[in-house]
C-alpha cells in the first residue's frame, strides 16, 4: 500500500498544504488543481503514480487546507498564486518536474514554465487550457464581460457559478454514467467555497482569468522550441474547455500525445484508471 504524506509549510507567512507520495529521488510530478477543488481532486491518482514519480500536489492559496486570506490581505491573481507556488517549490527543494495541470492549474503551470523553462521536464494537461480554441463561449462569455467592464453588475452575474447547482454541474456534465462520480467530491468543494470571504476570492480570480490568454503566444513558442514532451488527456465532453483545446496542442507540439476520453471536466472522478494508465504509458515513451 502506498503511503501518502500530508504536510504544511510556511511560505512568506502563508501556509501551503500539500500531499506527497513516492521516492524522494524519483522524477517529480507536480499536480496543480483547478476550481473549485484542491489537491483533494488527486487523492486517488497519487497512489497510482507514486511508483514512477515523486508526486507532489499543493493546495493553491485560497483553496483546500492552504491559507485563505481575505481579498484585502492577498492579491488574488494568477501571478500571485504562481509566485507562492514558485517559493513553495524552492522551500521543499524541488528544481525539476513534470507538470500535471487542470483548469486553474494550467495558467499557474504555464507561468512556471515561462519563468523557468529548464525546470519543466514534461507537460500533462487534463482539461487545462492553453489555446483560444478551448474556450466554450456559453461558459466564458460572462467571465470575459466582467473582465472588460468590471462593474458590480458583471461581477454579481458570476455568483451563480459559486452555488451548489453550478458546482455539481462541473462534476457531472459530460459524464456518461453520473453514478460513477462520488458526491463527496463536490460536497468537499462546496464546504470550502462556503467559508466566509471565499466568494470574493473566487470572483477576483474569475476577473483575472483573462490575463492568462495573453500568455498563450509565449507558451506556444516555448512548446515549439523546447519540444518538451506533452500529453493532453481530456474529457471530450467538457463544456468549459472543449476538446478542441486538447487537439490544439498539436499545433505547437506535433509530438504531443492527445487522448480524448468519454468524460467531462473532472475526468479523474469518472475515468481515473484510464487517465493513470495513459500517463504511465506516456512516461515510457521518453
Amino acid at each position: 500500500m502506498v503511503t501518502v504524506h500530508y504536510s504544511t509549510v510556511s511560505v512568506d507567512g502563508l501556509d501551503v498544504f500539500w500531499r506527497e507520495a513516492g521516492q524522494t529521488d524519483a522524477p517529480v510530478l507536480l499536480l496543480l488543481h483547478g476550481y473549485p477543488t484542491s489537491s483533494h481532486m488527486f487523492r486517488h491518482l497519487i497512489p497510482l503514480l507514486a511508483d514512477r514519480y515523486r508526486v507532489i500536489a499543493p493546495d493553491h492559496i485560497g483553496f483546500g487546507r492552504s491559507s485563505a486570506p481575505s481579498v484585502d490581505n492577498f492579491d488574488y491573481t494568477f501571478d500571485a498564486l504562481t509566485a507562492v507556488t514558485q517559493r513553495f517549490l524552492k522551500t521543499i527543494g524541488v528544481q525539476k518536474y513534470t507538470i500535471y495541470v487542470q483548469d486553474y492549474g494550467a495558467p499557474i503551470g504555464w507561468r512556471l514554465a515561462l519563468a523557468d523553462p529548464a525546470a519543466v521536464e514534461g507537460v500533462i494537461s487534463q482539461n487545462g487550457n492553453a489555446y483560444e480554441e478551448g474556450f466554450v463561449p456559453e461558459f466564458w462569455d460572462a467571465i470575459w464581460a466582467d473582465a472588460a467592464e468590471q462593474t458590480t453588475e458583471t461581477r454579481d452575474a458570476l455568483r451563480p457559478a459559486l452555488e451548489r447547482t453550478a458546482v455539481e454541474w462541473q462534476y457531472l456534465h459530460g459524464v456518461p454514467d453520473p453514478t460513477t462520480v462520488d458526491p463527496d467530491a463536490w460536497e468537499h468543494a462546496l464546504a470550502l467555497l462556503g467559508r466566509p470571504g471565499l466568494d470574493l476570492v473566487q470572483l477576483a480570480l474569475f476577473r483575472d482569468y483573462v490575463s492568462n490568454r495573453a500568455l498563450y503566444p509565449a507558451l506556444h513558442e516555448w512548446l515549439r522550441s523546447s519540444r518538451v514532451p506533452v500529453l493532453a488527456v481530456w474529457g471530450r465532453n467538457d463544456e468549459i474547455f472543449a476538446a478542441a483545446g486538447a487537439e490544439a496542442f498539436s499545433h505547437d507540439a506535433p509530438h504531443a500525445r492527445i487522448e480524448l476520453v468519454d468524460g467531462g471536466h473532472f475526468l479523474l472522478e469518472s475515468d481515473l484508471d484510464q487517465v493513470a494508465d495513459t500517463i504511465l504509458e506516456w512516461r515510457q515513451e521518453f
